[in-house]
């Protein structure tokens, strides 16, 4: 719940930023008509929950820890203008964490550590409304429209997200405590739900810098190499700064 909190926060410092005296703030230049729709890219980073007894396990038998399962993360929307300060944004997003690690407890019979490595990778693929807290330009005349400096937004919505769970190398048997390698892998799709906030500076008519602060809530089911756990926890947050151009 720690990263949910930080989203909540953020959204308070938005809506609290969002003064009418931020929206007056026009950018440089204008357009020839209202932009009906936007194209963002943006790079970041995305910090997965990891939680529930999987993590758990991989945690307490393995020199890895919950931070390892951060990752970059790169996230796109195409958003269409449904009413002034109404998106409809289409988003897709790739992350992928590999972490190196050996047992915490165990060592093979040369008395060298017993290693493996541990892959998770999370695309989320949503729907979600997005509301502006502030006018994104106004209208001179019949033609043209002249974004403003500044345009805060939150947001929420859902769809579906892909996932693989992988670790590969060497491991115990604990039956008969034998060393052996292998791949055990888990992969699928899963609902998801999404909450945002961020916000667009304008550096020109057509460009302006993109903020997005994200929370993913996901669990899916593991497949037969994990058999025995509760699922896989999926959620966490993301931070990404890139660009928006308008279309």
């Amino acid at each position: 719940m720690t990263h949910a909190r930080a989203v909540t926060a953020l959204l308070v410092g938005i809506i609290v930023g969002s003064s009418p005296l931020a929206a007056q703030d026009n950018g440089n230049g204008f357009l020839f008509g209202t932009p009906h729709a936007s194209f963002a890219l943006r790079g970041g980073l995305v910090a997965p929950d990891a939680h529930g007894d999987l993590f758990d396990f991989v945690t307490d038998q393995f020199t890895i820890g919950r931070g390892n399962f951060r990752a970059p993360m790169l996230d796109a929307d195409l958003s269409f203008r449904l009413a002034p300060r109404l998106d409809l944004a289409l988003s897709a997003g790739y992350s992928r964490s590999v972490r190196g690690s050996e047992y915490r407890h165990w060592v093979d019979n040369n008395n060298l550590p017993i290693q493996q490595s541990t892959a998770l990778a999370r695309v989320p693929l949503t729907a979600s409304l997005r509301w502006y807290l502030a006018p994104r330009g106004r209208s001179i005349g019949e033609f043209a429209w002249i974004p403003t400096r500044f345009a805060p937004y939150v947001g929420a919505g859902g769809g579906t997200m892909w996932y693989r769970f992988m670790q590969e190398g060497d491991f115990i048997d604990f039956n008969t405590t034998n060393v052996f390698s292998d791949r055990f892998t888990s992969s699928g799709w899963t609902k998801t739900a999404t909450v945002m906030a961020g916000g667009e500076y304008t550096l020109n008519p057509r460009l302006g810098l993109a903020a997005d602060a994200r929370y993913h809530w996901a669990k899916a089911k593991l497949g037969q190499d994990f058999v025995g756990f509760d699922g896989i926890d999926l959620s966490g947050f993301a931070l990404t700064l890139g660009f928006t151009v308008r279309l």
